[in-house]
């Protein structure tokens, strides 16, 4: 008995099941049907008064044409220096941090080590032999003239003079290079430490050392950056990359200030595509402040050719879904939604890139025709 009933229950269910499937099928049916458009749309004289209908055709039009990019801030080259010790050594002192403006000039490190003092002396002995060998050469020089020394002793003088004069030159070029002016250079200033100077002026953005450390002359100590050239490298796809020129006008904003406006120009283009197909456009940067800082993405616009297009209002191009369309005129009061492509917009009209119909365009208040074929043509 139990397995009859359920077996009764189990039929039930199967039934029930089998009966709404289709009524599920036809509500989505339905559902999608009225998500889809008529392509045609029927108004009366009055209801065409009322929406302020007007219909007319394309004109060919100069469009102003844009195209919108992103990139980067960035600085020069010659904008960015990484300094390093010459001849490498201890370091002894510095008060840098991350972020620390610094003028040209100015004391980075204090760097110190027996090499220094080494070179400090080899440089004044050989200051002083110098003088000697010129002593020597000027002493033969005058007895050569009088045939009382002979022409070998005479170039012997002459070759040590000359080497001496080489040897004194190459060790003041070193102490040069480690900041000492060998010109200024006596027996009371021989120091161990030496200073390390900032080359630009500009902002510390790398430190890669700390006190006591030993620096190579391969190690890089410090990273300084100069703002003052910074400019605008945006990323161009290959398509849009043969329409950009130098000297185009670009505007710019960043994504913290969008409101703020920057101007550039266009100042150089990259001729190779990268792997990612497309290509780097250097842009020099107008006028800015300290609210820009290298490394900041950018938005921006680049202001292309102007070309003659044909163009229809705004009002007479309206959007449903992800494309566009224009309403032609079939006949009084009749009229048919069409799929167009468009391209840029400017001065209150857009360009349209594909064809026409022959007929009139709705030019004006085109969105209330969209809006009465989406209420299924009630008012």
């Amino acid at each position: 008995m139990k397995k009859t009933v359920l077996i009764y229950i189990l039929l039930g269910f199967a039934i029930t099941s089998c009966t709404n499937k289709p009524a599920v099928t036809e509500k989505a049916k339905t559902t999608t049907d009225t998500a889809q458009l008529s392509s045609e749309v029927q108004l009366s004289a009055a209801q065409i008064k009322n929406a302020g209908l007007e219909t007319g055709t394309a004109e060919m039009k100069a469009m102003h044409k844009t195209l919108k990019v992103t990139g980067m801030l960035d600085v020069p080259p010659k904008n960015i220096v990484s300094v390093s010790m010459p001849l490498g050594g201890y370091l002894k002192k510095t008060e840098l941090l991350p972020g620390t403006h610094v003028h040209k000039g100015d004391v980075l490190a204090t760097i110190e080590d027996q090499q220094y003092v080494q070179l400090q002396q080899d440089y004044l002995t050989a200051k002083s032999k110098l003088v000697y060998f010129e002593a020597e050469y000027t002493r033969q020089q005058q007895l050569n003239e009088t045939k009382a020394a002979s022409d070998k002793v005479f170039q012997q003088a002459r070759s040590s003079y000359e080497e001496q004069k080489v040897l004194l030159k190459s060790i003041g070029e070193k102490l040069l290079l480690i900041g000492i002016n060998p010109d200024r250079l006596s027996i009371n200033s021989i120091s161990r430490t030496i200073n390390l100077y900032a080359p630009i002026s500009g902002y510390v953005t790398k430190i890669n050392v700390n006190t006591g450390k030993y620096v190579s002359p391969t190690d890089v100590l410090f990273e300084i950056i100069s703002p003052d050239e910074m400019h605008l490298s945006l990323t161009v796809f290959e398509n849009d990359a043969a329409n950009i020129i130098t000297g185009q006008k670009v505007t710019c904003y960043s994504n913290i200030h969008p409101e703020t406006k920057y101007d550039a120009t266009v100042h150089l283009v990259n001729p190779s595509i990268g792997k990612e197909r497309s290509t780097e456009v250097h842009c020099d940067l107008g006028k800015y402040g300290k609210e820009l800082m290298p490394g900041m993405y950018m938005n921006a616009v680049i202001e292309l050719k102007t070309a003659q297009a044909n163009a229809l209002p705004e009002d007479a191009v309206v959007k449903w879904g992800n494309d566009y369309y224009v309403f032609s005129e079939l006949a009084a009061g009749r009229y048919r939604m069409q799929k167009v492509e468009i391209g840029a917009t400017d001065g209150g009209f857009v360009e349209i890139t594909s064809p026409l119909p022959d007929s009139k365009i709705v030019i004006k208040n085109a969105y209330t025709l969209l809006m009465k074929m989406k209420n299924g043509g009630d008012e």
